[in-house]
């Protein structure tokens, strides 16, 4: 992996990023990206991640995308989808990411088939209102093994799907968390805290027409207290991301709204600043 702005990895390798971490690699146990993310959100209040789904485009356009987002000030980019995604097109879209810019790359995982070793870390994630056992452990046990031998970071994230879900609530097989009932959303992602998850990532779902209520936002992130939340699904204003920002949002992931638009660079700077204070 070629060194980068956050540092150079690789058995027995290390150095200094530009957030001053010391990034000695310790496999697993790493903490290099997610000191980083934490480093953004301590500076600014709330930072923007840019999901590329690797099947909506070829490797090269999906490394525009990211190069793009990164000059925008995206502070990460997560690769991953609702469907299926993983194999070489994975593995060649992550490659050609990491040649077009040297922000982080993480993957956003639907199933243990997701796991790549060219990435810097993945959100480790259990789909806490999934009735299906497979998204609450069964791919986490299949998936912590590569990952502790590809050495990569592992973010651990409970993942909490509101009304409408879109694709990813009926894949997950999600009992999804009503609207207008705050107070659920706030116990899960509390259960989340208490099951030692670090990061509580609410979703409205890829591409829907509503994003999680700045109200569920603001009830979750008064339970969860210092524990980062994140948000995404639905968010294609800058006034939609500024909303859930003030709301608690410390993370913004924008992903459909990025892929259908031709100024990527200005629109990810528009979210930026809305988001930042």
């Amino acid at each position: 992996m070629p060194a980068t702005q956050y540092g150079q990895s690789g058995a027995g390798n290390a150095a200094t990023n530009t957030y001053g971490l010391n990034l000695k690699n310790g496999g697993a146990n790493r903490l290099i990206i997610e000191q980083l993310l934490e480093g953004g959100i301590s500076r600014h209040g709330t930072i923007h991640l840019t999901l590329i789904d690797p099947d909506s485009q070829t490797p090269g356009v999906a490394a525009q995308i990211a190069g793009s987002a990164a000059a925008g000030g995206t502070t990460a980019i997560l690769v991953g989808g609702s469907v299926g995604v993983g194999g070489r097109g994975l593995e060649h879209t992550v490659s050609e990411i990491k040649t077009s810019t040297d922000v982080p790359v993480i993957i956003f995982p639907s199933d243990v088939g997701s796991v790549c070793s060219k990435a810097d870390a993945i959100f480790f994630l259990c789909l806490l209102n999934s009735r299906n056992v497979a998204y609450l452990a069964t791919n986490q046990a299949l998936g912590a093994v590569f990952i502790k031998s590809y050495g990569m970071e592992p973010l651990p994230v409970a993942y909490i799907i509101v009304e409408p879900g879109g694709t990813v609530g009926w894949v997950g097989d999600a009992r999804l968390i009503p609207r207008n009932k705050p107070e659920i959303a706030a116990a899960y992602a509390l259960a989340g805290k208490y099951l030692g998850m670090r990061w509580i990532y609410l979703e409205a779902g890829s591409g829907v027409s509503d994003t999680v209520p700045p109200k569920m936002v603001q009830a979750v992130k008064a339970a969860l207290e210092d524990t980062k939340l994140i948000v995404g699904g639905g968010i294609k204003t800058d006034k939609q991301a500024e909303l859930l920002a003030r709301s608690g949002a410390d993370v913004i992931v924008t992903g459909t709204a990025v892929e259908q638009d031709v100024d990527i660079q200005e629109r990810i700077a528009g979210f930026v600043r809305a988001i930042q204070r």
